[in-house]
């Protein structure tokens, strides 16, 4: 038998996850929020993987509580992810998943665009998903890796941020209100360079962005997590003095 994964957060994707490891032969040690890390590590101390699958509020808690015997195996998967999340607690680096696809209670999964994967486990989770006809990429370097949790970061904050003022769907948002929706993307650029710590290139982002569109036009824009985004964006932007004036504006009509 292999060894078992560990899945901290087993939500809509986590339990997606968990499905096709369990297709493709894994043991699955599920961790809820009520769960103590250090005392579940003494149970399972050398797992295959351990998951980090809760949301983005729950990510530092967790991951300041991360057990050393399950640090060489961690995997990330969360939005809204960047470096910075997992460098500060010096972790070997992580293997990297930004999902595309989505998955609600009671519906099937939708895939928008291959899932890119990087890092040590790379290769597991590429497997679980193809197991369950999710398609995966496998990326090379951290480098490309990083760039493809920023076009994430475009896909989501613009068309979270952006549908507060026009709702509908990312293919309304961009063929109805494209000079808004470009000004937002201007500001989300100059947040993002801040939190990689270096430059980006925005035509070519938002043309991958874009793609994603493209892979579901139907997509509503407007999630129940766009007041938290915005939030968490001008809290950034206030930190670090970066004027984000389309944003504002956002929130001051919306907020």
């Amino acid at each position: 038998m292999n060894q078992a994964v560990v899945v901290i957060g087993m939500g809509e994707i986590g339990s997606v996850i968990a499905r096709g490891l369990l297709k493709t032969g894994h043991p699955i040690y599920p961790i809820s929020r009520d769960m103590n890390l250090a005392e579940e590590a003494q149970h399972l101390t050398d797992p295959a993987a351990v998951i980090v699958a809760v949301g983005e509020n729950d990510l530092h808690p967790v991951l300041s509580q991360m057990p050393l015997q399950w640090q060489m195996h961690l995997v990330l998967i969360q939005n809204e992810l960047l470096p910075r999340d997992w460098q500060r607690y010096k972790f070997p680096t992580p293997t990297i998943i930004s999902i595309w696809f989505e998955k609600k209670k009671g519906q099937d999964v939708k895939v928008v665009v291959p899932s890119p994967l990087f890092g040590t486990q790379a290769q597991r989770l590429s497997n679980a998903l193809e197991a369950l006809d999710i398609p995966a990429q496998i990326i090379d370097n951290e480098a490309e890796m990083t760039t493809e949790l920023v076009r994430k970061n475009y896909y989501i904050l613009t068309s979270n941020i952006a549908g507060l003022k026009t709702a509908g769907t990312v293919g309304e948002l961009w063929k109805n209100h494209q000079t808004f929706a470009k000004a937002v993307i201007a500001d989300i650029h100059r947040l993002q360079e801040h939190l990689i710590g270096g430059t980006l290139d925005n035509d070519a982002l938002t043309k991958a962005m874009l793609i994603a569109f493209e892979g579901d036009l139907s997509h509503g824009c407007k999630g129940r997590s766009a007041p938290a985004r915005l939030e968490r964006a001008l809290d950034i932007a206030n930190n670090a003095n970066i004027q984000v004036t389309t944003l504002q504006n956002i929130a001051n009509e919306y907020l």
